[in-house]
């Protein structure tokens, strides 16, 4: 709670606020008798804000894509998606209860913590006598935009998440100005895809180079009248105008990620200057080690070598420092950014900051203040959510890597970057298959084991072989290509093309009956399939009223005859994780 906001004393820190109970063993928030308790400062209203990261959408609908052109026919309806919401004003309703925390749930409580920039701290005070009031004040520091349909509609606790962090270089907030460029409305200057695997066991953080030639595509774009307004896409350009440039949203960066990996975040989150900055002071410095000096005018970091505790500005100076370390490019400078997070994410998940009380609300305010979110992240409730599922990860399974590239032929003297053809795609591939880039404890040897199993075992003829083909976001025409290549050139003459599916996959999968498994391990030889994309179950039936596989051909496919075994290892690529000190060179 803001004390100034109870006509109390400047110079008072909310934190202090909060003291030990010793009867209940929980933190409350105690007020002085002369002091009168009035509500907490509600959300402030639009403009308000002294460094939003981008423009907040105001209004109205935006439709959402429809279903790709690439699906048959027999596409599926639209579905009705809801548009775009302003900042959360209206009160949460409390939660019902007792006031304290069950102990119960203090561990689970306090693995939430800032995966999403330390908004989820709340957790600590909600359930006190004024958790109620902080939360509805937390609401309030939210800044949320539309994502015009470019995301998935938001993350879900039982699939793999993908979240776009992006950092922008936009000028805004006490003190950036001098950084020059001032009246620029900024770039995606530093984007990471977070991608944390279905069972949660590991993530990968695949920076995005800014310098990245890529091709932008159209953007539908909520306007601040309420309209959508259409910006068109640019070809051959750098990937950091995704964003700010001819009044491009986050939306848009996401739509680029999409095209270039072909991986649909869920959600965006947007960090300006500031957010650096006060999250680093919120938990009193992360500790960073350069393996020499550095004196750089430019980003105006002036360390010597060795380990450093660095906060507010001078951390802001470490992530934008690129001429002193590696190569002087900005590839060197994702090296130190990567190493950067790593130590913001030990700091965040140490006892040191999870158990103390001050540095939570701190945190609580730093994060709500400092981010900017897409309309399904725009509640406290929504990231604490959030929070809760990225708090299961050890951090020791989340690997930093970078999407790898080479020089742009095209210039003879290089300053852009291009995707490296022949490695790119396998780190896409791998992400798009949860294929984790460290050895995960937690992978059980029985479950990978009963997957191999499925392809093992005898293999009926193939004109036994009864399915039913449905497309699942393949191109157009696919089911068609796949049934005239099974019939005429495989022999698998009772098969069928069944339309489109109800929604669209990222894999292509073969359903099947217990006592259909000798037709699905011949189809699977045919096509190519992994054990990983045999889905046992109950069968369907076809046209004709008979039993029938059903294969459902998704985006990984690729043509008629082209295999379809999936990644089962990630490739070798530069990486590092983030329970391991680096230090930059």
């Amino acid at each position: 709670m803001d004390a100034q906001g109870r006509g109390r004393a400047e110079n008072v820190d909310p934190a202090d606020q909060w003291v030990l109970n010793p009867n209940t063993g929980e933190y409350e928030l105690r007020l002085s008798p002369s002091a009168p308790q009035s509500t907490v400062p509600g959300p402030r209203r639009a403009g308000t804000r002294g460094s939003g990261a981008v423009p907040r959408a105001r209004t109205s609908p935006a439709g959402r894509d429809k279903p790709p052109a690439g699906r048959d026919t027999q596409d599926a309806p639209d579905r009705e998606v809801p548009g775009p919401r302003r900042r959360r004003g209206a009160p949460a309703e409390p939660a019902p209860g007792r006031r304290g925390r069950r102990p119960a749930k203090k561990a689970k409580a306090k693995k939430a913590v800032l995966w999403t920039g330390g908004v989820l701290a709340f957790l600590l005070v909600a359930g006190a006598g004024a958790g109620y009031l902080y939360l509805e004040h937390l609401n309030g520091n939210i800044t949320s935009v539309a994502d015009d349909g470019a995301g998935t509609g938001g993350f879900q606790k039982d699939k793999a998440i993908n979240i776009l962090l992006i950092g922008t270089d936009k000028r805004t907030g006490a003190g950036n100005d001098r950084y020059g460029d001032a009246g620029s409305p900024g770039h995606a200057d530093t984007t990471i895809l977070l991608h944390v695997s279905k069972d949660r066991s590991n993530a990968t953080a695949l920076s995005i180079p800014r310098d990245l030639i890529v091709d932008i595509p159209d953007c539908p774009t909520t306007q601040e009248d309420g309209s959508t307004e259409v910006i068109p896409g640019s070809t051959g350009v750098r990937f950091n105008t995704s964003l700010g440039q001819s009044g491009r949203t986050p939306s848009c960066t996401m739509r680029t990620v999409t095209e270039l990996t072909g991986i649909k975040p869920d959600n965006f989150m947007v960090a300006d200057f500031n957010a650096v900055k006060t999250l680093t002071t919120a938990v009193d410095g992360v500790e960073v080690c350069l393996a020499k000096d550095i004196d750089d005018p430019d980003s105006k970091l002036d360390l010597p070598a060795g380990n450093h505790t660095i906060a507010g500005e001078e951390a802001l100076a470490f992530v934008r420092t690129r001429h002193s370390v590696g190569t002087g490019g900005d590839l060197s400078r994702i090296g130190l950014q990567q190493q950067f997070l790593s130590a913001l994410m030990r700091k965040l998940k140490s006892n040191d900051t999870l158990t103390n009380p001050s540095k939570m609300l701190k945190l609580a305010e730093a994060g709500t203040e400092a981010l900017t979110v897409d309309s399904q992240l725009d509640t406290i409730g929504k990231l604490k959510d959030l929070g809760l599922e990225l708090g299961k990860l050890d951090v020791k399974n989340l690997t930093f890597t970078t999407v790898p590239v080479v020089d742009n032929p095209a210039e003879t003297v290089k300053a852009t970057v291009v995707v490296d053809e022949t490695k790119a795609p396998e780190v896409f591939a791998a992400i798009q298959n949860d294929v984790s880039f460290t050895a995960v404890k937690q992978q059980k040897a029985e479950e990978k084991a009963a997957v191999a199993a499925r392809l093992k075992g005898s293999k009926a003829d193939p004109s036994e072989v009864r399915v039913r083909i449905l497309n699942g976001g393949a191109p157009s025409g696919s089911a068609q290509e796949t049934l005239n290549w099974l019939q005429i050139e495989e022999g698998v003459g009772k098969s069928e093309n069944a339309g489109n599916a109800d929604e669209e996959l990222g894999r292509t999968t073969l359903e099947y009956a217990p006592d259909q498994a000798d037709q699905a391990r011949r189809l699977a030889d045919i096509m190519g399939l992994s054990g990983s994309a045999m889905k046992p179950g109950e069968s369907e039936t076809n046209s004709q009223g008979l039993p029938t596989m059903t294969l459902t051909l998704g985006k990984d496919f690729k043509g008629a005859g082209v295999s379809l075994t999936a990644p089962t290892k990630a490739p070798d690529v530069e990486k590092s994780t983030a329970d391991k000190v680096v230090c930059a060179k």
